[in-house]
């Protein structure tokens, strides 16, 4: 692999390093899964080859769960359906993701050995699979995999010991990566890159990774030296260090002593009380209305597990009233009010609010993310769209351009979603020049066009994107 290689990094183990230099948007490595399945909650919903979300679905004839597009992809994930096939038929049932990730994992290991590219770095066995570290609670639900993995397992196949399918399940509790839908905007399945697994974490890192036509792609934030290390977040930037340093110790069993993290970066800016006529708000109010935000988000969440959008954008209001002269506009809390409620009035089609909660989230962000955060492009962008659903043409062109800009770096110009991109920006473009020639024509061609072509309602809000590239537990 000619961008990178592996080395030993102080403190950290393996890890890779760039071995020339490199800059923004460039791809560092692109690497296909070892092995990946759909979500046990979405395999009625996407196509287990291609994991496209789709309407209607062709079911495979034997097993009844595989899902397909069509006789292409049923044909193309053959060979990697077909042992799972018959051992669901002799089992009697689906077992679990992790059981049939796992499955999947150790069929391909039989078959081809623990490196099936020259490309790859390292093999399943040298990775890490922290067993050792896990809570008790953690340890039973190990116990259960395997158990059930060993009753789901063929007497055909190959047998392997117990300790060998504890690894391979512990690989996957701490290396799985979250595999997205077509566009990228929804993880709908879970999947091992061995190489991915060598990247190291940093709350502020050098590298973004995206899932790009069925290849995970390590692409460069900014400028990379040769012989500087390659990382990437783990965990979400908009949560504070102390939360950050928890989740990772939680999840991939090490302390964080990234430069964010022992500096606590911006920490009091996502906690921060706002200025009201240069007066800072007190300590006390703030923490009264922190404390009130956590309560109302977890309502707000329950709300909209529930599907129940009128309530949650009921709590949200109540919620930002609260907030407002009190939290500072780069606080997390009121950050995630102001990304909820613009995501789910524009879902109700109340886009002119939407769009003034759009804009005040990206703002936020902007103060606190990386200028080519992944995270911070897809809210642009969303913002944008919304202000050009709101008839706000030219501040929805601007934030289009500017998402452009950045996920052509985080996401690249074949992506999907930066193509979708590109025509929105095209189309914009083509708006603006309409509305600055004669704004009154514009106007009235616009609304012509919608009581002529109602707009259709947004796709349903779900649950908050890929922020965290590795699957939580």
């Amino acid at each position: 692999m000619e961008n990178v290689e592996v080395f030993a990094s102080p403190g950290k183990g393996r890890g890779l390093k760039a071995t020339k230099e490199v800059w923004a948007g460039d791809v560092l490595f692109a690497e296909p899964y070892f092995a990946a399945v759909v979500f046990d909650s979405l395999a009625a919903n996407v196509c287990h080859c291609c994991f496209r979300r789709q309407p209607k679905l062709q079911r495979c004839g034997q097993c009844r769960f595989a899902q397909y597009c069509d006789r292409t992809c049923q044909r193309a994930a053959w060979e990697e359906h077909k042992q799972e096939c018959a051992a669901i038929k002799s089992y009697g049932q689906v077992p679990n993701e992790n059981i049939r990730l796992a499955a999947r994992i150790m069929w391909r290991l039989d078959k081809e050995g623990g490196v099936i590219s020259d490309l790859q770095l390292t093999t399943l066995e040298d990775l890490e699979d922290h067993i050792s570290d896990l809570p008790e609670d953690d340890l039973k639900d190990l116990k259960v995999d395997i158990h059930n993995f060993l009753d789901f397992w063929p007497r055909t196949s190959k047998q392997h010991t117990v300790e060998r399918i504890s690894h391979i399940f512990g690989v996957i509790n701490c290396n799985g990566f979250m595999v997205s839908d077509q566009k990228g905007l929804q993880a709908v399945g879970v999947g091992l890159f061995p190489n991915l697994c060598l990247v190291n974490h940093d709350c502020w890192p050098n590298c973004t990774v995206i899932l790009n036509n069925g290849k995970i792609e390590l692409r460069a934030l900014g400028k990379i030296s040769e012989g500087e290390e390659l990382t990437v977040a783990y965990v979400d930037y908009l949560n504070t260090s102390e939360d950050r340093k928890r989740m990772l110790k939680q999840q991939y069993f090490f302390d964080c002593t990234c430069e964010h993290c022992t500096n606590k970066i911006n920490d009091d800016l996502k906690l921060d009380g706002a200025l009201v006529d240069d007066v800072k708000v007190p300590d006390e109010k703030v923490k009264e209305v922190t404390e009130y935000s956590i309560e109302m988000l977890k309502k707000m969440e329950k709300a909209r597990t529930d599907a129940n959008y009128n309530e949650v954008v009921k709590i949200c209001r109540e919620c930002v009233e609260k907030q407002e002269n009190v939290l500072a506009d780069t606080h997390i809390y009121q950050l995630k009010m102001w990304s909820t409620l613009s995501e789910v009035l524009s879902y109700l089609q109340f886009f002119e609010e939407a769009a003034f909660y759009a804009r005040k989230m990206v703002e936020g962000y902007m103060k606190l993310y990386h200028p080519n955060n992944a995270q911070l492009g897809m809210a642009t962008m969303r913002a944008g769209v919304t202000h050009w659903q709101a008839g706000h043409i030219e501040v929805g062109h601007g934030m289009i351009c500017k998402a452009y800009a950045i996920l052509l770096v985080t996401h690249g110009p074949t992506h999907p979603i930066t193509k979708d991109l590109e025509a929105m920006r095209i189309q914009t473009e083509m708006e603006l020049r309409m509305f600055k020639q004669n704004e009154y024509v514009y106007h009235s061609m616009r609304e012509a066009a919608l009581k002529n072509q109602p707009m259709q309602m947004m796709a349903e809000p779900v649950e908050e994107g890929i922020k965290s590239l590795f699957r939580k537990k």
